[in-house]
């Protein structure tokens, strides 16, 4: 995991919500070591995919068909292993774009962990595990443009790159740029707080969890990854089919970002997918 720079800890204060049955954490922490933490319950059910450029559905039939093959001889399990088990990632280079060479030309936003990332100039994720095998898999050569997060599928829709493969939420309004594959991977949005906070303790299910978030005020900021579902979630979208919260959304460039600004005290929650929440959490976790 990434071990992100030092965050400083001051909350200026806590704020202080009915809990399902938990108690106010306005007094709670004082002199505590500020940690993020994050609440179990998933508030959505989403399928990710990987968006593919509408005019080359050859490219869709072989992505589909790699799909179903590393899910079936248990490469995908194998490449998830290495990030949320016990193995060890691996590298992915990146080919220098050539239009006289036969490339896969993929686009990412390289700040998705455990999806996508970077440790120098050396890619990592599942997504890019996967992206590196189908390249060998189509007999060509691998290019990864790295750019932000909301420009990944306009990419793609504009031809300039093959795919999309950036922990996609398969969605209609997505599909207005791309082809979505096949699904290959489950996932949720989860809220992060930080660990003074006490409100959402007694929670049973993401239903108690909605209900606290429901009774918030525009007071209350809560951090998104620009562009991703998350900011959907929070703002509202009929298209997502989420009704929104009663906040003032904060957009950030990454997920990390915005749960380092949430233990500054800038804003009170974080909402993320979330495997990218386990992975910012632990990994800004272990330097405090």
């Amino acid at each position: 995991m990434k071990k992100f720079l030092s965050v400083v800890l001051a909350l200026a204060c806590t704020l202080s919500l009915a809990a399902c049955g938990g108690s106010s954490d306005s007094e709670a922490g004082a002199g505590e070591n500020v940690t993020a933490k994050v609440i179990e319950h998933d508030l959505t059910n989403e399928d990710y995919a990987f968006g593919v450029d509408k005019t080359q559905p050859e490219l869709l039939e072989d992505v589909n068909a790699f799909i179903a093959k590393i899910k079936e001889d248990g490469t995908l399990e194998e490449i998830c292993d290495r990030y949320f088990g016990d193995g060890e990632p691996t590298a992915v280079e990146s080919a220098v774009l050539d239009d006289s060479k036969d490339q896969l030309i993929v686009a990412t936003n390289a700040a998705f962990e455990p999806f996508e990332y970077t440790k120098g100039d050396k890619y990592y994720g599942i997504d890019m595990e996967i992206a590196a095998l189908l390249a060998e898999e189509l007999d060509k050569e691998l290019v990864i443009q790295n750019m932000d997060f909301d420009a990944v599928c306009l990419s793609v829709g504009q031809q300039k790159c093959d795919i999309a493969m950036a922990g996609l939420t398969i969605n209609a309004e997505r599909e207005e740029y791309v082809t979505f594959s096949d699904s290959y991977y489950a996932a949720s949005q989860k809220l992060i707080v930080p660990s003074t906070n006490k409100d959402f303790d007694d929670c049973a299910n993401a239903d108690d969890v909605v209900a606290i978030l429901n009774e918030l005020t525009e007071d209350v900021s809560v951090g998104v990854q620009a562009g991703t579902t998350g900011q959907y979630y929070v703002e509202g979208d009929a298209d997502w089919g989420f009704d929104g919260l009663p906040v003032k959304c904060v957009t950030y460039k990454s997920g990390a970002l915005a749960v380092q600004d949430m233990l500054n005290g800038n804003i009170q929650f974080v909402i993320i997918d979330a495997a990218p929440a386990a992975a910012i959490t632990e990994a800004i976790n272990a330097v405090q």
